[in-house]
């Protein structure tokens, strides 16, 4: 029987929670999952219930008692990682990164291609082949595999489908989830691809069991995403969040939004490679022999690399002040940047100098997710989106 035509999990938010605390902790008991997320023993049962029909959830052989002259004794849950597969694809300005994960978000395929052609259609067409070379990867994948999420930077309308502007690849109005559907021939779920990692991080990552937390990422744009009271905050127009382009600098320098002395101009990859290029008059030095020379406290790269972090905790202290998450994440896609303690040093110094009272103790968690880690996330995206219909 394809996944398809099984029985569909309740849709409701408790629901998705019940399922990624089981995720991120199982085997773990009804009794243990009631405690943990403050649902009753019976509303967790409930919404239980249908995850085990339909084959999402499956009771261990192990058994445990709830406590004292408990009755008898319970059978921890635990996802059932085979019964269905799902895709995700990282779309960015020269690559496509896919992955096909399992039901506990585990890969079990990856692959990564050059983005010969960035127009929509193209990319579609690329994108699907890679879609098609994922699912083949194993003979059971294609059978078991129905949900596609794509990850995409920019202003991604979810509900519509819609990519209303990407400015990496300067599109506008691009109705990608149909287009990808009819391309691919699965159920497609589009988001932004910080809103995608944040949804990871909550699921298994760093956010795992945290009710207010906002994860902001660094690399060759700055980005952010709120998770409050559990759930992920989009605001009214999908672009809640949008820290790379909260002023930080006053009036310089430019940012390709057109505002100005916005943080993603002062502390992207990009741009500070450019700058570090600039003063050292080496054209071909990348961003990775750049970080090491800040590490090594090159007199002249050093002090960019500085007001780079500066800026990112400034921002990260306004993002702090305005939703008073208890944990930050903050997650560089360039491994060196990611270990760079000199760079997290001063971005924590101007953070807490900038962030008002009890705004300043949110808890500041640096990782390294490389992009195939967005990926992954992207086919947790389609996991949602499956748990929900």
């Amino acid at each position: 029987m394809s996944a398809a035509s099984s029985p569909e999990p309740v849709s409701i938010p408790a629901s998705e929670r019940v399922f990624s605390l089981i995720l991120a902790e199982g085997p773990i008991s009804r009794v243990a999952i009631a405690r943990r997320t403050g649902l009753s023993q019976a509303a967790v049962t409930k919404l239980a219930k249908p995850l085990l029909a339909a084959g999402y959830l499956e009771e261990t052989a192990d058994r445990e008692r709830t406590g004292p002259g408990a009755g008898r004794p319970a059978s921890p849950l635990q996802i059932r990682a085979e019964r269905e597969f799902f895709v995700g694809i990282k779309l960015t300005e020269y690559h496509l990164i896919g992955v096909l994960a399992d039901l506990r978000a585990d890969v079990r395929a990856r692959l990564t291609r050059d983005l010969s052609r960035r127009d929509p259609a193209g990319t579609v067409t690329q994108l699907a082949a890679m879609v098609d070379w994922l699912r083949r990867a194993e003979p059971r994948f294609h059978e078991r595999s129905s949900s596609l999420g794509v990850a995409v930077s920019g202003d991604v309308d979810r509900r519509r489908g819609l990519v209303g502007y990407s400015p990496f690849l300067d599109w506008h109005d691009v109705p990608l989830a149909a287009m990808i559907g009819e391309a691919t021939g699965m159920t497609v779920t589009i988001e932004n691809d910080v809103k995608a990692l944040t949804v990871g991080e909550q699921w298994y990552g760093a956010g795992a069991g945290v009710a207010d937390f906002a994860v902001v990422t660094l690399g060759q744009g700055i980005g952010s995403g709120l998770v409050l009271g559990n759930r992920l905050h989009s605001g009214a127009y999908g672009v809640a969040g949008e820290l790379g382009h909260t002023p930080v600098g006053g009036d310089e320098p430019p940012c390709r939004c057109g505002g100005r002395g916005c943080v993603e101009a002062i502390a992207s990859s990009e741009v500070i490679t450019a700058e570090v290029r600039r003063a050292t008059g080496s054209t071909s030095l990348g961003f990775p022999n750049a970080v090491r020379l800040a590490e090594s406290d090159d007199p002249v790269v050093k002090p960019i690399f500085d007001r780079a972090a500066a800026a990112v905790g400034r921002a990260i202290a306004t993002l702090a002040n305005l939703t008073g998450p208890e944990r930050i994440v903050v997650a560089a896609d360039n491994r060196d940047l990611a270990g760079y303690r000199g760079f997290h040093d001063e971005v924590r110094r101007s953070y807490t100098q900038q962030a008002f009272g009890s705004a300043g103790h949110s808890d500041l968690v640096f990782v390294h997710r490389p992009l195939d880690a967005w990926a992954r996330a992207a086919a947790v995206i389609a996991l949602q989106a499956r748990l929900a219909r």
